[in-house]
């Protein structure tokens, strides 16, 4: 399954880029104003389900544009077929193509390709994780203050824009740095990869997060939802991935936070 995970996403991310600039439509979704799909996203996916079809037609598939199929499996293939639209259709380079496999409610398999820098991320589980085949750990940073961390903004944000103001702005002054990319897979991808120290967002989808979440573990860390628990992460809406030492410290500064 992982080698059919990474020619899926090896051939969607070289759509992408080959069509950076030439999107013709620009859709927004119901009720979401600032959340965008294009043709290239759609396109992006019919590929990568295309591939998945010819090899497991038996498998059940959540994609986030197409949503989930009717098959009945324990193997389901959850699809972002570009994380990062409102990246990509400003020319920013910064998305990638994700697709995780989940077997009776955990991941096991895992790829992220970022076409721009030709990164291609991969995990099996209990097999380690690696970039372009070379195995990656999480860093080694064991205190808050000399930790660069990385956090996204919901498309509901305005439907509870005092949380997540709030946990930015607790964390700007006890940090080394915090960032924002735009694209929830590469930035689990960069912990994994110990390029950061620990990421939070509210509000995931499970094909943002999917195939992270392994890459992470697989790597060393760990992942959880705001109350420390990784039951059923897949589909908790909110997420912690951190090298595992600075998690404690993480949950203190996301708990100043009343409502989560």
């Amino acid at each position: 399954m992982l080698n059919i995970a990474i020619e899926a996403a090896l051939e969607a991310g070289k759509f992408l880029k080959a069509n950076v600039g030439k999107i013709k439509h620009i859709e927004r979704k119901t009720g979401q104003e600032t959340n965008l799909v294009t043709e290239i996203d759609r396109q992006s996916e019919a590929l990568i389900i295309k591939k998945i079809k010819e090899h497991f037609p038996g498998h059940a598939i959540l994609g986030e544009e197409s949503g989930a199929d009717s098959n009945a499996s324990d193997y389901k293939w959850i699809i972002d077929p570009l994380d990062g639209t409102t990246n990509y259709t400003h020319g920013l380079p910064i998305f990638c193509v994700t697709i995780g496999v989940e077997y009776r409610g955990e991941i096991i398999v895992g790829a992220i390709y970022d076409p721009n820098a030709d990164e291609l991320y991969t995990a099996e589980k209990g097999k380690g994780a690696f970039l372009n085949g070379k195995k990656i750990s999480v860093s080694t940073t064991e205190t808050l203050i000399n930790a660069l961390v990385v956090t996204g903004f919901p498309y509901n944000v305005k439907d509870n824009p005092d949380n997540v103001i709030e946990h930015f702005v607790n964390f700007l002054p006890v940090t080394q740095g915090v960032r924002r990319l735009g694209s929830a897979a590469i930035d689990l991808a960069y912990i994994a990869s110990g390029r950061f120290d620990g990421y939070w967002e509210m509000t995931l989808q499970p094909w943002d997060k999917a195939a992270g979440i392994l890459l992470v573990k697989e790597a060393g860390g760990v992942v959880t939802n705001f109350c420390n628990t990784d039951t059923d992460i897949i589909y908790n809406p909110n997420t912690l991935a951190t090298n595992g030492i600075i998690h404690e410290q993480m949950l203190k500064v996301i708990r100043m936070v009343k409502k989560i």
